[in-house]
Parts: structure tokens; C-alpha cells; sequence
């Protein structure tokens, strides 16, 4: 996602310049400059997900729910998630700790773009377009590994090499900060979101009509990255003041994401009127957004929505993003029954690993 830049003649609105993955690269939209708002429960729904694992008459309402929130939004508030509170409570406590380490020490965890962007990223060290500011958060990143996923558990010499061969040789990111429960209780959280994240798209298959296991065959060694976010508070500078956008304008790039948000409004939706809207935090919930892969597997029928973060707090507000995807090497075309004479496949088969990397050869190449 890239640039905004006012409109002269239109001043009630910006030009948004949105990257593409198809030719010529990017579109944009005219996006309205009015305040935003806070999110109606029907722009962005809260879904109760206690019959996720009950009957096949309470799936299917809970993948008719879903569905509907996916066709019209693309976001939605899930409860009843079945997350402990206590995980989430150990990893955001770890998260505001490290946060809080001298500068010194989390660049010894830093992000070394010769191997991977995981790891530490400090703030204005990422920036989506040259005609973007930097974002202004700072971060930390870890991606799926065999080894901590509970369904491979002692058969890690079974992890095929193509597997392998996609999972970045990183460890450093894990050196000793100085917080001896800092690994194992992201990982913890980590786990608990990979398990949410396999049976949200068993409910996604149920709403699109195809078995329930359709994808399990893909979720084997999925694109699984967690990101912790820091925003620091704007203390008591008027808000109106602040230009700065800490993450910018764009959509996510798997096929769903889980998101933890602490107190204090920041996410930003652009709504189907081209206006952004807040979906604030909700105690015991996280958010859910369809990604751009799935929006291409499911013939646009999915909406993968644009959104971004302004700290809107004098307060420091953290999130904890866990980033969903299928395999990465597995060619996927778009689903059956998302295909009709009227409305043929608009896009031929990828992987979702070939995806990704286009978009972060494309923002790596707008850093440079």
C-alpha cells in the first residue's frame, strides 16, 4: 500500500494508492477526509464462536454468520474464542516488557534483512511506497516453525525439505534479552492462535459449501507469523495535530488474521463508502479480517479490506497481530464452488508463498 496525496479539486477526499499484484501495480481510491467514527455492529459484527465445536446445525449458522461478515466487511469481532486469558495476559505482559528494554538490547534481536524481516523493527524502519512516511511503530516478529507447532510434536524428521527450505534460518531473533519467559510465552500465544486460526477455516469451508476438511490438506505447515506492535502514547500533544499514520494504509496479505488489541482506539477501516471508521478494542474478543489470498481463492467473493493504525490515545497502546496462511508451497486455484458459467476464475493458480514474496519485493524495493 502506498502513497496518499490530496486532491485539489475534490478537497473532501485524498487519493489512496493501493499496491496490486496484476498489471499495472497499483489502483487507488478517493478516500473521504472526515473524522472517522466508531464501527455499528453491522458494519463490524461481533460473532460468538461457542458452536465451533458443537453440532453440524450450529456450525453451519456459525459459518452463515461468518460468511456474511466476510462477503459484506471483511472484519469481525470473534468471542467465545477459546484462548485462555491467562496466555493472552503472559505474552502481552512479555511484549510491554521488551518494549520497554533499552534501545541497545532489542537491537541485539533486530530484524537482518539479508535473512529474513523478523525479529525487531524499530520505529521508521519500515515504509510501504517512497511517497509514504516511514510507520512510526515499533515491532517484533517471529514466523511458523515445526518445532513449535503441537501437531508435529515429536515427528520433526518427517517435515518435508521444500518445507524446510522456506523457513528463514533466523534463531538470533530469539537471543537473550534479558526475559527468560519472553519465547516461551509468545509461543504459547502463538499456539493457541494457530489452533483458532485451523478451525476458523474449517468453519470458512463449511460457508462456502465444501467439506469441512476442503483446506486441512493446505494448514499442514501454514504461513503462521505473530506480530507484536508498540504505539507509543501521544501524552498530552492534541491529537489533531498529529499527521503521523503509525501504520499505514493496506490490506493483509494470507488468508486471515487474529488480532489482540489493548485499550485505546487506533484500527482504522475503510468502509464501503470509502470512509475510515475505528473498530475499537472489545474486551475478550479479537478482531478478524479476510486476507488477499483467500479474497483471490474465493473469486473476489471475500473481501480483503483496507486498514491501517493512528494512534488515537495520549496513552500507549499495544497489539499482537497472528497472521494466517496455507502452505506456502501449495498451488491453490480458486475454490469450486465459487465458480459459475456467469462469473468464471479471475485469477490461475499460485502459491501463496509466490504472493507474498512479489509484495515484499515490492516494499523491500521501495525501502532501498
Amino acid at each position: 500500500m502506498t502513497a496518499i496525496e490530496t486532491q485539489q479539486h475534490e478537497p473532501a477526499t485524498t487519493k489512496l494508492w493501493l499496491r496490486s499484484y496484476e498489471d499495472p501495480g497499483f489502483i487507488y481510491r478517493h478516500v473521504s477526509t472526515r473524522s472517522p467514527r466508531d464501527c455499528t455492529p453491522e458494519e463490524i459484527p461481533v460473532i460468538d464462536l461457542t458452536h465451533m465445536f458443537g453440532d453440524v446445525a450450529g456450525r453451519q449458522k456459525l459459518a452463515a454468520e461468518i460468511l456474511h461478515a466476510a462477503e459484506t466487511s471483511g472484519f469481525f469481532y470473534i468471542k467465545s474464542h477459546g484462548v485462555p486469558e491467562a496466555t493472552i495476559t503472559g505474552s502481552q505482559e512479555e511484549a510491554k516488557k521488551f518494549f520497554y528494554l533499552p534501545e541497545e538490547v532489542k537491537l541485539g534481536v533486530k530484524a537482518d534483512p539479508a535473512v529474513s524481516f523478523y525479529g525487531y523493527q524499530g520505529p521508521g524502519t519500515r515504509r510501504v511506497d517512497p511517497g509514504t512516511a516511514p510507520d512510526t511503530r515499533e515491532s517484533f516478529n517471529f514466523h511458523y516453525q515445526p518445532k513449535f507447532d503441537p501437531v508435529h510434536q515429536g515427528r520433526l524428521a518427517d517435515v518435508p525439505k521444500d518445507v524446510t527450505q522456506h523457513i528463514p534460518n533466523d534463531d538470533y531473533i530469539w537471543n537473550d534479552v534479558g526475559l527468560p519467559k519472553f519465547q516461551s510465552e509468545l509461543v504459547a500465544y502463538w499456539q493457541s492462535c494457530l489452533s483458532l486460526a485451523r478451525q476458523l477455516v474449517r468453519i470458512l469451508a463449511v460457508g462456502l459449501d465444501l467439506p469441512e476438511d476442503y483446506f486441512d490438506r493446505v494448514t499442514t505447515y501454514p504461513g503462521s507469523d505473530l506480530t507484536l506492535n508498540f504505539y507509543p502514547g501521544y501524552g498530552d500533544k492534541p491529537v489533531e495535530e498529529r499527521g503521523e499514520v503509525e501504520l499505514n494504509a493496506h490490506t493483509d496479505m494470507q488468508i486471515l488474521t487474529l488480532l489482540w488489541q489493548s485499550e485505546g482506539r487506533g484500527l482504522q477501516i475503510l468502509n464501503t463508502e470509502n470512509e475510515w471508521i475505528f473498530a475499537p478494542p472489545i474486551p475478550g474478543t479479537f478482531v478478524v479480517n479476510i486476507g488477499d489470498f483467500l479474497m483471490r481463492l474465493t473469486n473476489d467473493r471475500l473481501k480483503s479490506t483496507i486498514h491501517r493504525v493512528k494512534q488515537n490515545g495520549k496513552f500507549d497502546r499495544y497489539s499482537t497481530a497472528f497472521f494466517f496462511g496455507f502452505n506456502f508451497n501449495e498451488k491453490c486455484g480458486v475454490v469450486p464452488t465459487c465458480v459459475t458459467e456467469s462469473m468464471p476464475a479471475k485469477y490461475q493458480p499460485v502459491t501463496c508463498g509466490e504472493l507474498i514474496a512479489k509484495r515484499l519485493a515490492a516494499v523491500q524495493q521501495s525501502e532501498s
